[in-house]
C-alpha cells in the first residue's frame, strides 16, 4: 500500500437551467465539489466514481484504490446530499464536465468510470449517451439536450456493489400496502409486511407484491403528469412518498438470497426506514419524479444502458450486500453489451466494506480490480 496526496478542487461551467433546483452558491453556474486521490507515481489513467446524490470521497473502496496505487477521482454531483429536486440528465451533465476536465485539464489519457452502488446505472447512462446520444430534455422537459454536450466516452468501465437503477430500486422497495398516497395509514392489510403478511413469503404472494409495487408507482406517476398539465412551464410541486423500504428480501433471506443479516437494510431497521426521513423518494418534486424515480418515465436503466456501453466492463458484487442484492449484479452482467466482461464476487463483503472484517474482502475486491486494469493496460505511467 502506498500513500497518496488528497488534492480538492472544482469542477465549474455553466448552469442551462430555466430555474434553480438547488439551494445556495452562485447563480448561472454549477460547481462540482471534487477530490483527486494521486499517489507518487504517475500514471495516464484515472477511476472516476460519481453518485448522483453521495458523496464519497472518503469510502473505503475509493481510498483503498488510491493507497494500491490507481488515481482516483471522486466528483460530486450538484445534488450532492439532497436529491429531492434530482434530475438525472443534468447528473449526466455533471459527469461528463468531471470526465472532460480529467482529460483536458488533468491529462489523463483514459479515464475508468467507477460505478458504485447508485453511481453503476448512472455511469451506464453517461456510457450510453457518450456513445450515442438521444436525449434531448429530461422526462419532465427542459434542458439539458444531452445530444448537445458533447460527452466523452469511457475507456472501461468498473460496476462495484451497483444496482440496476434508481427506479428500479425504488419500485422494488415500495410499500405495496399504501393505497393512498396522503395517508400512508390506509393499507391493505394483506400487502402489510409490518403487520398481516409474515415471512417464508410463497412464490403466489411475492408475485401479487411485485405487481402492486409496480401499480403503485405508476399511480403516481400518473397524478405527476396530471399535475404538470395544471402548472406553468417553469412551476413546480414537491410531494412525499410513504413507505419506501417495504422490500420483501429484507425480511425473508430466501428472496434474493445472499448472507445479509435478516431483518436489516443498508438504512437500519426497515420497519423504521419506510416511514423515516431519509428513505428513496421521501421528499421529490414532479420533474425529478419522472427523471429518477418512474418506473416507465425515468431513462437511466442500468440494464438497459448496458447493452451499449462499449468498453470492457469489471462487475463486481459482494455476497453479504443488504443493499445490492444479486439478482441486481446478474441482471447488470447480463445485459452488458461487450464480449470482454468479468464478473467476481467477494464472499462475504457488505455494501460499504465498513468494519475492521472487512478489511480481507476490501483488499480482495481491490486486488481484483487492480489486476484487471493491469491485463487491459489501463494504469500506465505517464
Amino acid at each position: 500500500m502506498s500513500s497518496y496526496e488528497r488534492v480538492p478542487y472544482l469542477v465549474v461551467f455553466p448552469d442551462s437551467a430555466t430555474h434553480r433546483d438547488t439551494y445556495g452558491g452562485a447563480g448561472q453556474i454549477v460547481a462540482l465539489e471534487s477530490y483527486l486521490l494521486r499517489p507518487p507515481a504517475p500514471s495516464d489513467t484515472v477511476l472516476v466514481f460519481m453518485h448522483p446524490i453521495g458523496g464519497g470521497a472518503y469510502l473505503p473502496m475509493v481510498t483503498a484504490l488510491a493507497k494500491a496505487g490507481h488515481h482516483v477521482i471522486y466528483c460530486g454531483s450538484r445534488y450532492r446530499g439532497v436529491d429531492s429536486a434530482l434530475i438525472m440528465e443534468k447528473v449526466v451533465e455533471d459527469l461528463g464536465a468531471c470526465v472532460r476536465d480529467a482529460k483536458h485539464r488533468l491529462g489523463y489519457a483514459q479515464v475508468v468510470l467507477a460505478g458504485w452502488s447508485g453511481g453503476g446505472a448512472l455511469s451506464l447512462y453517461y456510457q450510453q449517451q457518450a456513445r450515442h446520444p438521444t436525449v434531448v430534455a429530461p422526462p419532465g422537459g427542459g434542458p439539458p439536450d444531452l445530444t448537445a454536450l458533447g460527452l466523452i466516452p469511457a475507456d472501461a468501465m468498473l460496476l462495484l456493489a451497483a444496482h440496476v437503477s434508481r427506479h428500479g430500486t425504488l419500485t422494488e422497495w415500495l410499500d405495496a400496502s399504501v393505497l393512498d398516497e396522503t395517508d400512508p395509514s390506509v393499507r391493505d392489510p394483506e400487502l402489510d409486511l409490518y403487520d398481516a403478511a409474515r415471512p417464508p413469503y410463497r412464490d403466489e404472494f411475492l408475485a401479487v407484491y411485485r405487481a402492486a409495487q409496480v401499480a403503485r408507482n405508476r399511480r403516481i406517476t400518473v397524478w405527476v403528469h396530471d399535475q404538470l398539465k395544471r402548472l406553468g412551464p417553469d412551476e413546480e410541486r414537491g410531494f412525499v412518498v410513504h413507505g419506501t423500504m417495504a422490500d420483501p428480501r429484507w425480511l425473508d433471506p430466501a428472496v434474493d438470497p445472499n448472507d445479509r443479516e435478516p431483518g436489516r437494510c443498508y438504512l437500519g431497521d426497515p420497519r423504521i426506514v419506510n416511514n423515516g426521513p431519509v428513505g428513496l423518494a421521501r421528499f421529490t418534486t414532479l420533474r425529478s419524479w419522472l427523471s429518477q424515480w418512474s418506473y416507465d418515465d425515468a431513462l437511466g436503466d442500468g440494464v438497459r444502458c448496458a447493452a451499449d456501453v462499449g468498453v470492457p466492463t469489471l462487475v463486481i458484487g459482494n455476497s453479504a450486500d443488504d443493499a445490492c442484492t444479486p439478482s441486481h449484479t446478474t441482471r447488470l452482467f447480463d445485459a452488458i453489451g461487450h464480449p470482454d466482461k468479468t464478473r467476481h464476487t467477494v464472499q462475504g463483503a457488505t455494501h460499504y466494506y465498513a468494519g475492521e472484517n472487512q478489511r480481507p474482502r476490501l483488499a480482495e475486491a481491490v486486488h481484483v480490480v487492480s489486476q484487471w486494469l493491469a491485463a487491459r493496460n489501463l494504469g500506465g505511467t505517464r
